[in-house]
């Protein structure tokens, strides 16, 4: 029985940027890092010689020496990375989204069910300081009946390398919308309560990585071309669940307008506005009390770091400390969402979200 979390001994699949991003803060939580796994040689040369551990161009030989992985790979792999650790009983942190495809995923949830490890997906954006504040007033009951969200998640020119697996259907599974989309999904579905998704009806564009001339300030890898792009750069959805409530959702890596990461929870007594990278919250209300008058109030918080928080949550979770969550199935009906979506595009018109 492990007690603490400097017991856990932890395994990172994946020795890309992510991969020693989720590294260094497991060192600086306290938990044990045992090595890690990746197929390409500088990778691990790289990882080795930085953190001073075992590393393997197998994931088996490393998930003989652990106790939980933290999976970062490329969003094709999931699957097989995941469902062998499951498999072997391991507590599993999977970077997000679940799969790259509806029916990955669906195979990595049956597994993670069948597993006497614990499972989290890496919606991070949970654990920022502004949206726990907002949903514990939600919860609360605050904000009255929440029925609305509005999410966008659009970058100006952010498409992550031409070329890369990021911009690859067959690797990635998508483009701007499962990248960046999932996290909106989540984050506004976590609001609602994650009501049962009814419908969905969406477009998803490919308007600028697909061009021979794309204008950019700054690219996160080589560019290789619009022959490199095979995915959608942006997508816009409207999504209807139980209890009419409704998500309307923004989410871009190309556009021709300024960047925005604004979240607004609308409730019958106040709405919350935030923004989810830098931090801006306020609420609005209004009032009858004294002369009719409405309320803008600003909240200041500390800003934090999601990712070390999220992991702090997970090992905690393990030694029975954590805040149990159901992150698997939620990740699969965000996944869901997704493909409907891209279902809705392809059709032209409104599609359900069928289990």
């Amino acid at each position: 029985m492990i007690e603490d979390r400097s017991e856990i001994e932890t395994g990172i699949v994946g020795l890309g940027n992510i991969g020693q991003y989720h590294a260094e803060r497991l060192v600086d939580l306290g938990v044990t890092l045992a090595g890690g796994m990746d197929v390409a040689a500088e990778a691990r040369t790289r990882f080795a010689r930085r953190y001073n551990v075992d590393v393997y161009d197998n994931h088996h030989e490393l998930y003989d020496t652990v106790d939980a992985v933290i999976i970062t790979t490329p969003n094709k792999y999931h699957e097989e990375y995941a469902i062998d650790a499951f498999e072997r009983d391991l507590h599993v942190l999977l970077e997000k989204p679940l799969g790259h495809s509806t029916e990955s995923a669906e195979r990595i949830a049956t597994a993670a069910a069948a597993s006497d490890g614990y499972a989290m997906v890496g919606f991070n954006n949970r654990f920022a300081n502004t949206v726990r504040i907002v949903k514990n007033r939600i919860d609360r009951g605050e904000l009255g009946d929440v029925s609305h969200v509005e999410a966008n998640y659009v970058r100006r020119r952010g498409i992550p390398g031409r070329g890369s697996w990021f911009t690859r259907r067959q690797i990635a599974g998508g483009g701007a919308l499962i990248d960046l989309g999932v996290h909106a999904v989540d984050l506004a579905l976590f609001l609602l309560g994650y009501p049962e998704v009814e419908e969905v009806s969406g477009i998803a564009r490919s308007e600028f990585g697909s061009r021979e001339e794309y204008a950019y300030l700054d690219m996160w890898a080589d560019d290789a071309g619009p022959e490199g792009f095979d995915v959608d750069d942006s997508a816009s959805a409207f999504i209807r669940c139980a209890g009419n409530r409704t998500i309307s959702l923004e989410v871009a890596w190309a556009t021709n307008r300024p960047a925005t990461h604004e979240f607004v929870a609308r409730g019958t007594e106040s709405a919350a506005r935030f923004d989810l990278l830098d931090g801006d919250l306020t609420f609005h209300s209004a009032s009858k009390v004294g002369p009719d008058h409405l309320e803008d109030t600003t909240i200041e918080t500390r800003q934090n770091d999601t990712h070390s928080d999220e992991q702090r949550e997970f090992f905690d979770r393990i030694v029975g400390e954590g805040m149990r969550g159901n992150s698997i199935e939620e990740a699969l009906t965000v996944q869901r969402v997704i493909n409907g979506i891209y279902r809705s595009s392809d059709a032209g018109h409104t599609v359900p979200i069928e289990e």
